[in-house]
């Protein structure tokens, strides 16, 4: 292309060339799309402090346009911060979670207690069982209610 003097731009011509030297008006341009910053919670916690330090006039302006930040950021960055949002953030522990000795104790209990139950149950159907048996077989009489033996 050439610029308003007449000149050819060179950037144009790099960025658009075919094969043949020439702008193709049917390509477009191949621009690389802006990407969203993102910030750690270091960063903002980190950039949060050095604000707060801030006694000279200026010194907040001069800290944001080193940082090449707006001071929107520190406005929002400043509410999550009250919020508690950098706490949730924070890394956690994979896995279950740990428990107490004694929640251990106490869960171990609890199941031994439930399968000493079903067994209880098991051994009171075959005590029954038993007892049925030995009554067809004429081993022993049915027993009584305790009123009747007085």
């Amino acid at each position: 292309m050439t610029s308003q003097n007449g000149s050819i731009d060179g950037d144009s011509v790099a960025i658009g060339m075919a094969g043949s030297g020439r702008l193709d008006p049917e390509v477009p341009e191949r621009l690389e799309r802006a990407r969203r910053r993102q910030f750690t919670v270091g960063y903002k916690l980190r950039i949060l402090s050095e604000a707060d330090a801030a006694r000279t006039t200026g010194e907040i302006g001069g800290l944001l346009r080193r940082e090449g930040l707006y001071s929107s950021h520190l406005a929002a960055w400043r509410r999550q911060r009250e919020e508690g949002m950098f706490n949730a953030l924070s890394p956690r522990r994979r896995g279950r979670p740990t428990s107490s000795p004694e929640q251990r104790e106490l869960a171990r209990l609890r199941q031994e207690n439930e399968r000493l139950g079903q067994r209880l149950v098991a051994a009171e159907a075959v005590i029954e069982i038993q007892k049925k048996v030995a009554f067809l077989l004429g081993l022993v009489e049915p027993s009584r209610p305790s009123d009747e033996r007085s």
